[in-house]
């Protein structure tokens, strides 16, 4: 009897592990890219659940009125896929005719997609240059990191808290690699230099904490995508506005930095 009791948890154990795979949420967010490039949420290959979320600059937002029922030329993609919370993150490119940055967060249960939620940013948004943000992005080397040098994913979650705490905390030291480079909006902080660190910033006047966090994370590509809200940058918004950032990390060190912001009036009225 006992034996059977521990088959049966075996098979149920290996079956929970394999509910989410690396190859299902590739095919996931590939399927999300030619959504949104389509402009339609209802693509045949995008598996939403029946009472799917769909969550806009953190405003549940009708599906059919968001941007994902828009086509927007997509000129480049990059996502992580986190197969321990069964969870994506997509960065999205537009620049030659639609301008857009999107940040996207997919959530899955039993292969279908529960919760889709985008950081959607465009002209008038904090930093904003589609152009200079899809330069950028182009540029840089986001290659799988080979399986004996993958960092685990609680040290790539505390590499991206500790950048965002030493926004607060002066006294917090965000572990910056050299080179390291930051994107924020359009404007990019790179110099090429194999010694330049660029990624620093300063304290912010207190009190400043960064909050709401939510994280997907991805050994493969030492990545981490954090939703949070960012506060102080928006004047009409002090407590935080919806922002993503989008961080690589190799050996334990921040190597690049996405930032994106939205504003609730034109460069958060600053």
């Amino acid at each position: 009897m006992l034996y059977s009791a521990l088959l049966v948890g075996a098979a149920l154990a290996s079956k929970a592990a394999a509910a989410c795979t690396r190859e299902q949420l590739e095919a996931a967010t590939a399927a999300y890219v030619a959504a949104q490039a389509a402009g339609n949420p209802s693509i045949s290959s995008l598996a939403l659940a029946e009472n799917v979320t769909y969550i806009e600059n953190d405003e549940p937002t009708d599906i059919a009125k968001g941007v994902i029922s828009t086509p927007i030329t997509v000129d480049f993609n990059r996502s992580l896929h986190d197969t321990t919370q069964c969870a994506t993150f997509t960065e999205i490119s537009a620049a030659t005719k639609e301008k857009y940055v999107i940040s996207t967060r997919l959530l899955f249960t039993d292969d279908k997609i529960t919760t889709i939620q985008s950081v959607v940013a465009n002209d008038g948004d904090w930093a904003f240059n589609a152009t200079g943000q899809l330069y950028w992005t182009k540029q840089e080397k986001w290659d799988p990191i080979p399986e004996d040098k993958q960092d685990k994913r609680e040290v790539i979650q505390a590499a991206g808290d500790a950048y965002l705490d030493s926004w607060g905390d002066g006294t917090v030291k965000a572990p910056y690699g050299t080179p390291c480079a930051r994107l924020e909006g359009g404007s990019y902080t790179g110099s090429g230099r194999p010694t330049a660190n660029t990624c620093f910033m300063p304290e912010f006047p207190k009190p400043f904490k960064v909050e709401n966090r939510r994280y997907v994370i991805d050994e493969v590509l030492g990545g981490v995508g954090i939703f949070n809200d960012f506060p102080f940058i928006d004047a009409k918004k002090p407590n935080g506005t919806s922002s993503t950032n989008f961080i690589r990390v190799e050996g334990g060190q921040i190597r690049y930095i996405h930032e994106v912001t939205v504003c609730s009036t034109r460069n958060c009225g600053r």
